[in-house]
Formats: C-alpha cells, structure tokens, sequence
C-alpha cells in the first residue's frame, strides 16, 4: 500500500484495510497507544453545486486508541467528531490472534467490504471525495457489532463476519442501525489474493433481511483490484447492489465503479478518477416510512471525473485540491465543485 507509506506503523496496524491486518504474534503485551486525525475543507462550486460562493465546510476529528493487553490478545477505540457537534463511536473491539491465518475480532467495527470502506478517512484517501460507488451503495464508515474472523494463507487473505446488518432507509446509504430490526443477521466478507507484489484483487460479498418482518433482503456485491508500479498506482472498484421490495413493486437495484490513476513524484501526488453511479428503486426515496408508506422512488444516472493533486510537504500532513465534473443522465447540470482539504493526523 505504497500511498499509505507515510502513516506511523502504530497507525497503520489499526487503519489499513482488513487485508493488511493480519495476525502475528506479539511476544509482550505493549502499553496502550493514542493517536488522532484532523480535516477540514474548502467548497466553492457552479450555480447548481450548492455552494455557489465558496464555503469551508466538513471540520472532522477522531482519536484512535489500541495496543495489546497479553501476547496474542488486543483491542481499538476510535471516536469521531463533526463540525455539527454530532460524536460517533466509529471501532470499539478485542481481538485474539491465534496465528497468521487465524484472527477473531468481536465487538463495533469497521465492515470488510471492498478495500475503501475500512480506510476512507481524510488522512488516508487521495480523493477528497468519497466515489459514488461507495458514498451512495453503503452507509459513510459502514460499520457493525459482531465478529470478524481474518487471516492470511500465503498470498490468500480473507475477512468473514456475521454482525446485525443493515436496515432500510430512504437510500442504502442511510440503513444503518446499530441494533438489530429483525432476527436475520447480516453476513459477508472479502477475499483478495496477491499475484505479485504489484497487482492483488479481491471480492466482497453481504446478506442480511433489512425490513422488522423479516421478509425482504438486501444484497451487496463487490470486486476491488490494485496495480502498483514504480512511477503510479491504479486502484478500483466495482459494487452492485439489489434490495427486494414488496409486491407491487419492482426490486430496487444500484451499480457503480471508480478507477483512479495516481502518478507518483515525491510529495506531489498528481490523479484523475472516474466514476459512475446507476440507481433504480421504485419504492424507496425522499418520504419513505416503512412498508406502508412508499417512498418517491429513486432513479440516478452519474458520472464524474475528478482531476486533482495531492501535497504532502510532511508524513503527517495532507493538501489535497480537486475538481470535480459531474454529468446527469438526461441532460448536463451546472454542478461541478472545486474541492480543498487538509488533512493530519498524529
């Protein structure tokens, strides 16, 4: 992981994404370490952007604290804080580490879907915006209660868990309760496997009911795939979703990739990205309130190209500017952004 190079190995043992957590052996337990994170940004769009004159927007911070309690046994907290005074638990689990290919870890974590999800904070992305796939396919730092089991064998790496799941929303993005609605529980995982030092891909997979009768289900797909080479790095994913509605409606399903390019000179960090986001349900939407109350409907087709740079004059410090062109199905909507952000952490 070539563009997380720069994260202290403290931070990193807790923040990279699962496949990069893998279990070995501690030979003392080590005392607990702290670190934390910082961003904030600058918005400043066309008419239709929603920030027409300029706005520094999204202040966040999180403090991370984990270590090892006895040789093979270890824990992580990580709280958040936004600008509108709004605290999340975001991680708060033990883990046991029986060997390389053996890892349990039981409580609030961060769920192992695609290669993004687990590492999106501001500090560790080279986009200052989240991509379709993953902004509008799942909640924002999708996370569950349960157990995660983990390991690697050679250059196979796996990530299973059973945890509450997901429940429904207006969109897929909101359904996250952090108690369950119904008996079902949400399941799924990641697999990725290493052809060479350069290139791994990976598959992820979720199921679980999302409605309090029990009866509907939603159901996630991913594949994920990087490429590194001396000079760049070409990262992507792919997530497709369906969600079953009540008879008469249709099931609703959503599909979308990005690919991001990154050349790599030192400090400077130049890249483009390109996404898509296609996005169909009839019953859920603006105004949905249950299985009796059918929402709007949903119908999106997006795309995006984002053209930017990252900065880091520091191992600890991020500047990131971006420029975002968006384009809608059915005609072109005065809506590209110019995104700013700082990002730290210590």
């Amino acid at each position: 992981m070539k563009h997380l190079g720069f994260i202290p190995a403290i931070v990193a043992a807790l923040v990279l994404p699962a496949s990069a957590q893998l279990p070995r052996a501690a030979p003392e337990a080590t005392p607990v370490k702290i670190g934390g994170y910082l961003s904030a940004e600058y918005l400043k769009g066309q008419a239709a952007s929603g920030y027409f004159q300029g706005s520094f927007e999204n202040a966040r911070g999180g403090v991370l604290l984990f270590g090892d309690w006895a040789s093979r046994f270890g824990g992580a907290l990580e709280f958040a804080l936004t600008q509108d005074g709004r605290g999340e638990l975001v991680q708060a689990w033990a883990d046991v580490r029986a060997s390389e290919a053996f890892q349990v870890k039981v409580g609030l974590f961060l769920v192992p879907f695609g290669r993004y999800n687990e590492s999106r904070r501001a500090f560790q992305t080279l986009l200052v915006f989240d991509p379709y796939p993953v902004s509008d396919l799942f909640p924002e730092s999708w996370r569950d209660i349960g157990a995660v089991l983990s390991g690697r064998l050679g250059r196979f790496q796996y990530s299973a868990y059973l945890g509450n799941g997901l429940a429904e929303g207006e969109t897929l993005a909101s359904g996250r309760p952090l108690h369950d609605n119904n008996k079902d529980k949400g399941r799924g995982g990641r697999a990725g496997y290493a052809f060479s030092p350069n290139l791994e891909v990976g598959a992820s997979y979720y199921h679980g009911r999302v409605d309090e009768a029990d009866s509907r289900a939603e159901t996630l797909w991913g594949a994920d795939l990087v490429w590194v080479s001396n000079s760049g790095r070409l990262t992507g994913e792919y997530i497709k979703a369906e969600i079953q509605n009540p008879s008469p409606f249709s099931p609703g399903r959503a599909e979308g990739y990005f690919a991001m390019l990154t050349l790599d000179f030192g400090a400077l960090t130049p890249l483009v990205a390109y996404e898509t986001l296609s996005y169909e349900d009839p019953f859920h939407g603006p105004g949905f309130g249950g299985p009796d109350v059918p929402g709007a409907g949903i119908s999106r087709d997006l795309t995006r190209w984002a053209f930017g740079a990252v900065y880091a004059p520091h191992p600890n410090l991020r500047l990131k500017i971006e420029y975002d062109v968006n384009r809608e199905g059915g005609g072109e909507v005065r809506n590209n952004i110019l995104r700013v952000q700082a990002a730290v952490h210590f």
